[in-house]
Parts: C-alpha cells; structure tokens; sequence
C-alpha cells in the first residue's frame, strides 16, 4: 500500500467513528511507514483540484486574506523552489519567527518539502533566548520579518536571513522574501524516510533551560490524527484555535490536525484580546470547532457569552486543566461541553473527551485511539494513581517524539522500563476516566497527605476576586508544609486583609481541613514566555522567604485572620 493510501485509510478510520470511542480504539492502529513526506504524500494530494479554503485569515485591523488548498499547496511549491535556490538543504535547520501571516503556512510547508527542520519561534524571544537556539539548534536559515530582524544583528556569519513582508522591504544583509515568479511544480531531490527530522522544538522551560524535542516526518504530522479525532474535526469545517505561532500548539491546532481533516484553519489576529468582538467573529465566520486555552475561555466569561454561533459544534481546551467553574457556565449558555485533552510538546494528543461522549468535569478524558497510556507509582509499578506513561512494549504510538537532542542520557530516562514517562500525574476512576493532579514536582505532601495544586487553584478562581492563583508548598515546623496561593487579583479588588478573609472562607467551605489553603499572597505571577506559571520559582522563593523569616509585602495567613 502506498504510504499515502496507508495514511488516507487510518485517518478515515478516525472520521468514520469520531463518535464512538470504543469503536475507534478497537478498529485504529497506526500506520506502518518507511517512506513519507507529510507534506507532499498527503497535502499536495489532498491539495490537488481542491478548491475549498484552507487558510483565511482576519486581523482587528479588517484585513482579510486566504488561500484554498490548491493555492497553498503551489504556493508552497514556489517557495521550495526559491528557498531551493538560496541554498537550503535536505537536514539543514531554519528558525521561523512569523506572526500569524501567509508566509509562515508556506514556508513551513516548503521547508517539509525540502526535508530541511524546522524550528518554529514565537515572536517574544530575547536576544539571548535567539543565541540558544543557534548554539544548541544549529539554526543556518532565519524567516523573520520587519518586526524581529533586529534580534538577529548577532546571528553567526554564514547564517541566510530571510525578510518576509512587502517585496520592495530591503534590509542589509538579508534577503527579501520574494518566492512567487518561481514554478509551481515541485520535484524532490529524494524520497524522505518516515523517520527523518522535520521539527525541533525548545520547550518554554517552566522548570529548567529549555529540552530540545525533536520531531520526525512521521510522529508529529502523522502522530496529530489523534489530535483531529480529539478535536472532532470533520472535513469542511471552519477550525478555529487561539494560539500564537512558535508553540507547539500552533501546529497542533492550525497546522497538523486541521489539514489531515481537510478543514479550514481560520486565524482571527489581535494585538490586544477582545472577548466580545471574537464572539461576534466566531458568529460572523460561522466556525465550527473551537479550540483555546484555559484563559480565553475565562476572559469570554467575563461579558456576555449571547447565543451560541449557529454554526458551532465542538469546543475544546488545552494547554493547562480547565476547572469545572468555566465548563459549566459555557454549557448553560450553549448547551455545549469543553472537551479537554492532555498532551505535551513531545506528543500529540494522548487523552482527551473526545466527541459524542459522556464527559465528567474535571476529568481530561479517557486515552485516544492508538495510545496505551497507565499510570505508574513511584517504585515503576501501574497503578490507579501516578505518572502518566505510555506503554511502549506492544509498540511505540507514532505519536511520540523520536527524543531530545543531544541528550541521550534524558532521553534514555523517560522512556525506562518500557514506558515513555509525561512527568505530570493524574488519578483513573472506575470508568477509565483521568483526573489531572499536577506536574510530578508540582505535587507536594502537607501532613502527609498528597495535595494537588491544580485541584486548589480551580477553586481559587471560582472567588470573584481571583484572575489568577499557584498554589506551592510553603514550609512549615508542624506540618512540613502547607499549601500557599500566590494570587492575582481583578481589577476592581484591593490586596486588603477583608479580600484575603472572603478567600480564605471560600476555599475553606469548598475544600477538605488538609487541603485548606492557609497562607496568601496578593502578587504576580512569573510565568514563561509561553504564558505558563513557573511554579518552580514560586517554591524556591517561598523557600528561601520563610527561611529567612520574611513575608511579602501582600500576605495574609489563615490562622492570623481567624484569630482577629
């Protein structure tokens, strides 16, 4: 069978049973392939005569512009062409740090083309974060337009810049992105394996300097069918998903598991979030499925949700847990359920509520077609608790990275004793169902009783007073230690002791004597440049606070307040 046919059957397996999951579970395996080029073996044939849009993209400025898939697919063809020319080889890596624009769908799928790797880059990257990237990723081609070309005044001789934008953009030193007066016909200068590489990418490094994951023809474009299924997508759909590009959710969401359906990836761009006016483009647009991270999902509660879109079918989050609070108000007013689903960089989607099924909230849902996911304790053993791990023994899901690079040691670790280790932890019920309780360092025991943080900070956030909360372990002579919220208030609420109080009771109404919640703090949180908290810095500064027999400037503690 040729590898695309093998790839076309398993993805109709999927869209055939998007609403049974036992049915998909049992009937899909992944494909078994030697030779693939995602972007030629499937896209290109997909692509051909295929009128529908593929890419339609809207700023709040009211520009407006697509491409069907036709268009991209020969789109893409002169840009290998043109990037052929300008040297790029087959293994050679090119950083791209492009907004949402054209230029970023074309050059992704040129460079796949070319068998070069990709090392995609939000556009808020320092200058040193930059300089890792070309030590450690041996980055020799930049895209990049008008915007960020100044972070590269110190990339290492020899490196080709590229500037996208207007053709008639000159800069010195680079050169212009300029593709289109190339031929639309692409010839390869060989086949590509399945196994080759096509995507690095820099963890955003909520606990240590960023892991380098490295992604094959194979695992990611291929691995992201479990992605499609977890979404819903059906061919035809308009998808919609709130991602900035750089991120590995970007290619989740608005590369991979959108075009394997053969829907239309729909960005809207704006420089600043507008809940109202994305409602108005999710009706205007007549989306389908929508996918956002837990914040966007809590700034569209802020106002007023209206009716649901006509058009929309299937919503769903990730990036972090959703508490059940948010869930819960956006089914009441569209009878609608967000699904939420569970993966990492190094994955495509391994668990989720996936369409047409009960959903418990708070739960991420039971593991996706073609992956073996168990639980391990601490001694390696499945258990009903733990680790989340992939079982590796029977066969490796496609999709899983092929590891860090240049790090043989890491990953040799995650994937001891026949099992690929996430590194989060999470809880099975009798139903199959897993329940996240945290990241493995992010868990921590007061009184001996295990806590989760995420469990307490969904209660944290149902306050009216909270935006944000992180819960970490605060140190403490009795109980080891206890659990400590660093809190982001609403604008409308003051750091005051009466604040605190009206916290404290909340969460101690909600929440078992253990698991209280007993010291505050009124402050920012620091997080990654991909918007995650860095919990770790959190813990190493309560750390070295209470140590030293410090508080901050905003905190309160529960034993303190009950006594006044």
């Amino acid at each position: 069978m040729r590898s695309t046919d093998a790839f076309a059957a398993c993805r109709n397996v999927l869209l055939r049973h998007r609403d049974d999951h036992g049915g998909a579970c049992r009937s899909f395996t992944w494909p078994e392939l030697t030779e693939f080029n995602w972007a030629i073996d499937w896209f290109d044939v997909h692509a051909r005569g295929n009128t529908q849009r593929a890419l339609w993209l809207i700023d709040d400025a009211g520009s407006e512009c697509s491409l069907t898939y036709e268009e991209l697919s020969a789109r893409s063809n002169q840009v290998a062409n043109w990037l052929r020319k300008l040297g790029v080889k087959r293994g050679e890596r090119m950083l791209i740090m492009l907004g949402n624009v054209i230029p970023l769908w074309e050059i992704m799928l040129a460079a796949a083309k070319l068998g070069a790797v990709v090392i995609p880059a939000t556009t808020q990257l320092t200058r040193e974060d930059i300089a890792d990237r070309f030590d450690r990723g041996a980055v020799k081609y930049v895209a990049t337009d008008s915007n960020s070309a100044n972070k590269f005044d110190d990339a290492p001789a020899g490196t080709t810049r590229i500037l996208v934008g207007e053709p008639s953009a000159r800069r010195e030193g680079w050169t212009t992105y300029d593709p289109y007066a190339e031929s639309v016909a692409f010839v390869p200068d060989s086949v590509t394996k399945a196994s080759d590489p096509l995507l690095l990418y820099f963890t955003s490094g909520t606990t240590a300097k960023p892991k380098l994951v490295m992604h094959t023809h194979e695992s990611y474009p291929v691995g992201h069918l479990s992605t499609m299924y977890w979404i819903g997508l059906r061919e035809g759909d308009v998808h919609m998903n709130v991602s900035s590009p750089g991120w590995a959710k970007h290619a989740w969401s608005c590369f991979f598991a959108p075009f394997n359906a053969g829907a239309t990836v729909f960005v809207y761009s704006q420089a600043r979030f507008d809940a109202a006016r994305t409602l108005e483009i999710l009706r205007k647009a007549k989306v389908n499925t929508l996918c956002a991270p837990p914040t966007v999902w809590r700034m569209l509660l802020l106002g007023d949700l209206g009716a649901k879109p006509e058009a929309l079918r299937e919503l769903v989050s990730a990036g972090e847990p959703l508490n059940p609070e948010v869930i819960e108000r956006v089914n009441e007013a569209w009878g609608l359920t967000i699904r939420d689903g569970f993966g990492q960089t190094e994955t495509s989607c391994q668990i989720g509520n996936s369409p047409g099924q009960p959903v418990k909230h708070g739960s991420m849902g039971r593991p996706l077609p073609g992956f073996d996911v168990v639980l391990l304790d601490h001694e390696g053993n499945e258990a009903a608790e733990g680790e989340i791990a992939l079982r590796l023994s029977a066969r490796r899901p496609t999709g899983l990275m092929a590891g860090y690079l240049g790090d043989e040691e890491r990953s040799a670790a995650v994937t001891q004793g026949g099992y690929y280790r996430t590194g989060d932890e999470a809880s099975r019920d009798e139903d199959g169902y897993f329940h996240y309780v945290g990241r493995g360092d992010d868990v921590f025991k007061s009184s001996d009783y295990r806590i989760s943080p995420f469990e307490l900070e969904s209660v944290l956030i149902e306050h009216p007073a909270v935006a944000e909360a992180a819960v970490v372990p605060s140190p403490d002579p009795v109980r080891l230690s206890v659990p400590k919220a660093f809190v982001v208030l609403r604008p409308e609420h003051a750091p005051t002791s009466e604040t605190a109080a009206s916290i404290f009771e909340h969460v101690t109404k909600s929440l078992a004597p253990f698991k209280r919640v007993r010291r505050l703090e009124f402050t920012d949180l620091p997080k990654t440049i991909s918007g995650k908290i860095r919990r770790v810095q959190l813990r190493n500064q309560e750390r070295d606070r209470v140590a030293s027999g410090a508080r901050g400037t905003n905190e309160f503690w529960l034993d303190e307040i009950v006594r006044k």
